[in-house]
């Protein structure tokens, strides 16, 4: 069974991976979420700073046996900045992700959107060879910046890879990073959209890879030749499709080879990977209110507020 993350460090994801705030200006603000606390010289490189750390935990029993459990967690939530206006926004924009996520804090979705080959961390690669190439094989050749743009949204606009080889597929390999420790990760659904045509049939084959096994596997494939979604959902052995460096792969190719005279062409509009975590299943804002630091120059404009969750356990006995 994987460990419970603690609340603090899903609340801080939550809010650094969905922060969007926006200048008076029209640019974007340069948000930083963190743990508590916070010095006066974070604030000089920011348009504004939040914190979170835990105010109270308290466990209550579910039934007489103990068993079933719900921890109630209340969460402190600060937020800073040196602009009042800012700081207005900021509040709205945590209310904001707190509301549209309060059922489902512990799922963190994974996409392409932005990204380029300077990125780092996510990775798009496409090949053709006649069998399921490694991650780590050198026959992998990264996306261009313009090339990563087809797949950076669902909207019909897509990365496309021909091969014509004799049977040889085409291929794509996609690359994740899980910012959860993946002893906490309890479910992962990875989702590939396009499709796949050869001489021999349409259809798209989708594989995640086990590194432990060294081995592509749990396939799932479709038979369309227009998108259609296919995803792959893991729920056990979590640990052994996370590697030490905490990526998750993901293989399509083509379900049929070409033939030499028709090439097989592989189409992706986009692909994903949801993470859920063992940890609180619940979220919501309890209250907030200013408590502005005016004693200092310049003014710090600050804004507590207290966020309520809980954390529900199976006990085994």
């Amino acid at each position: 069974m994987s460990r419970i993350e603690n609340p603090v460090e899903t609340v801080i994801r939550l809010l650094a991976r969905n922060m969007s705030v926006v200048k008076d200006d029209g640019g974007p603000a340069n948000i930083s979420v963190s743990r508590e606390w916070l010095s006066q010289e974070a604030l000089q490189n920011v348009d504004g700073h939040v914190t979170v750390g835990l105010l109270e935990a308290v466990d209550n029993k579910l039934e007489l046996t103990g068993r079933l459990r719900r921890r109630l967690v209340n969460l402190r939530v600060n937020v800073w900045s040196l602009d009042s206006q800012m700081r207005f926004k900021i509040v709205e924009e945590v209310n904001r992700i707190v509301r549209q996520n309060r059922n489902k804090p512990n799922e963190t979705f994974y996409g392409f959107a932005g990204v380029g080959q300077a990125t780092g961390t996510y990775k798009a690669n496409s090949a053709g060879a006649s069998s399921e190439l490694s991650p780590n094989d050198a026959g992998w050749s990264e996306l261009s910046d313009v090339d990563y743009e087809e797949i950076w949204y669902s909207d019909d606009q897509r990365y496309s890879k021909s091969h014509s080889v004799n049977g040889e597929y085409a291929l794509m390999l996609f690359r994740f990073k899980v910012e959860s420790g993946k002893q906490t990760v309890k479910k992962i659904v990875l989702a590939f959209e396009g499709y796949g045509t050869a001489s021999a049939g349409n259809g798209v084959t989708i594989k995640v890879w086990n590194h432990v096994a060294s081995a592509w596997q749990n396939a799932q494939s479709g038979m369309g030749g227009a998108d259609e979604t296919i995803s792959i959902t893991l729920t056990s052995n979590l640990t052994d499709y996370i590697d030490d460096d905490g990526y998750v792969w993901l293989l399509a190719r083509t379900t049929n080879p070409s033939d030499g005279t028709t090439a097989a062409v592989l189409y992706c509009d986009y692909v994903s990977c949801t993470v859920t975590v063992n940890g609180i299943t619940y979220l919501d804002v309890v209250s907030f209110r200013d408590a502005d630091r005016v004693d200092v120059k310049p003014f710090v404009y600050h804004t507590e507020m207290v966020l309520k969750s809980w954390v529900l356990e199976n006990l085994e006995v």
